[in-house]
């Protein structure tokens, strides 16, 4: 007579499980390349850091090069989500131009260690075309071409080319936080979003200077009788 062995019925896999533990292990990462550089932060390290083996590791991740990038394009990520969040419901663009970069200063403000990761990949990956900061730039700039062209149809912004705007706009954030992690947050980042603001919006120079200065043009290319 042949006994049936009853096999106990497996626990139902959590398809969530996989999403938690690379987040975790990527959380970990971030910091651990930014305490150590990359050189010398291993996979062991990051491994011994989450009491889990290498081969855990490599699951997710083939090399610790593709670790390192990863955690850096998460970074970016949360960003991105971050800046969203922020502006979801304002209707103004001044507003969400204003609110956006408040979060921008704020999401490295209060995670240095993406800063660190991006300067790492810049000295360890020369051969990217393209780093990762300014994957993503490129893929979400023309959302704010669109809001300064509806500035400019309303005439609240002067006439000139978008991709200067945000061209500038961009590199006044994005060096904004490079200074603030090399110096220290030398004032909150409300501040410096305001001063910010406070000068692309308002410029430096005096209305009666403003007028001079275009007294001045007028004087150099004077308009030809046919305009």
């Amino acid at each position: 007579m042949k006994h049936t062995i009853e096999k106990k019925p497996r626990r139902p896999v959590d398809p969530a499980l996989g999403e938690r533990r690379r987040e975790q292990i990527l959380e970990a990462a971030a910091k651990l390349f930014a305490k150590h550089g990359y050189a010398a932060a291993d996979t062991q390290l990051l491994a011994e850091e989450l009491g889990v083996g290498k081969g855990t590791i490599y699951r997710y991740f083939p090399s610790k090069e593709e670790v390192f990038l990863a955690a850096a394009d998460r970074g970016m990520h949360m960003l991105c989500e971050q800046v969203d969040s922020s502006i979801q419901g304002i209707d103004d663009p001044l507003h969400r131009i204003a609110v956006a970069i408040r979060s921008y200063l704020a999401f490295f403000a209060e995670h240095p260690e993406f800063v660190e990761l991006l300067m790492q990949e810049r000295a360890q990956f020369k051969d990217r075309k393209k780093p990762t900061f300014f994957v993503h730039r490129e893929a979400r700039v023309e959302q704010w071409r669109t809001i300064y062209r509806r500035l400019i149809a309303e005439g609240r912004v002067r006439e000139m080319p978008v991709e200067r705007i945000t061209n500038v706009m961009s590199d006044l954030v994005y060096g904004t936080m490079f200074t603030n992690y090399f110096t220290g947050q030398r004032k909150p980042f409300e501040s410096q979003a305001q001063d910010i603001l406070d000068v692309v919006f308002h410029g430096i120079l005096s209305d009666a200077e403003r007028r001079q200065q275009r007294d001045e043009d007028t004087k150099t290319c004077p308009r030809s009788s046919e305009d």
